[in-house]
């Protein structure tokens, strides 16, 4: 289907004059859209199937969206979760990430950003980004955002789960440092690159050294890899 055609939203936002404006714009571009006004509401409808991408606020009464979702990722429902909130700053949208959003927007917003994201997230599910990323007995779940190790849960951060993810993305190949600062940390990022490999120490320390592999290598002079046997 198309990224509209079909494709019910459900919008969980307590700012009434909010939730129907977004809801006639999204209906007048071909949506078809759920409205609930608490988070309790929000996790019940969210939990049937006919639902493809859920617009959550995370303040709202009965149950914050963090709530909401980090429940929901946990029942394994992985439909796509975009995060609204009035908050604004890297600490938020982390919390949001880790409770298992897929993505993050700070109130006030642009429609037309708002939309093209909810178009991303359909993108992105239909193409199969939703699917599990599997190296060995290393699994990455990018629905719940979850990483395993065997039958070993291994929690990471934010940072280490999206530079784990590039790197798993393209297993065998080689990923320069400034494609993964690109990647992780945006192409605005202006702080030490040396902190991927800071956090390229953590993913091993988390997922490598305690079960005795060595996946995540590093090719001297050129990057990271993951996935393929050390040529020398």
């Amino acid at each position: 289907m198309s990224d509209a055609a079909e494709a019910r939203v459900l919008i969980v936002e307590d700012e009434e004059a909010l939730a129907a404006g977004v809801a006639r714009g999204l209906t007048d571009d071909g949506f078809e859209v759920v409205v609930v006004h608490d988070g309790l509401s929000g996790l019940e409808r969210a939990r049937q199937d006919d639902i493809d991408v859920v617009v959550l606020d995370i303040m709202l009464p009965g149950m914050n969206g963090y709530k909401v979702c980090s429940t929901l990722r946990d029942e394994g429902i992985g439909t796509p979760i975009l995060m609204l909130t009035a908050k604004d700053g890297e600490y938020d949208e982390a919390e949001a990430l880790d409770t298992g959003a897929d993505d993050f927007l700070s109130k006030p917003f642009s429609y037309v950003v708002l939309v093209a994201r909810i178009r991303a997230l359909l993108r992105r599910s239909a193409d199969g980004r939703g699917q599990p990323l599997v190296i060995g007995d290393l699994k990455l779940d990018p629905l719940s955002r979850t990483c395993w190790r065997g039958e070993t849960r291994v929690e990471l951060t934010t940072r280490e789960y999206e530079l784990l993810e590039a790197l798993m993305r393209r297993p065998g190949q080689v990923l320069d440092k400034q494609d993964l600062l690109d990647k992780v940390w945006g192409e605005d990022f202006e702080g030490d690159p040396n902190v991927v490999e800071v956090y390229i120490g953590y993913l091993r320390k988390k997922l490598d050294r305690p079960f005795g592999r060595n996946d995540i290598r590093t090719v001297r002079g050129v990057g990271y890899r993951i996935g393929a046997e050390d040529r020398g």
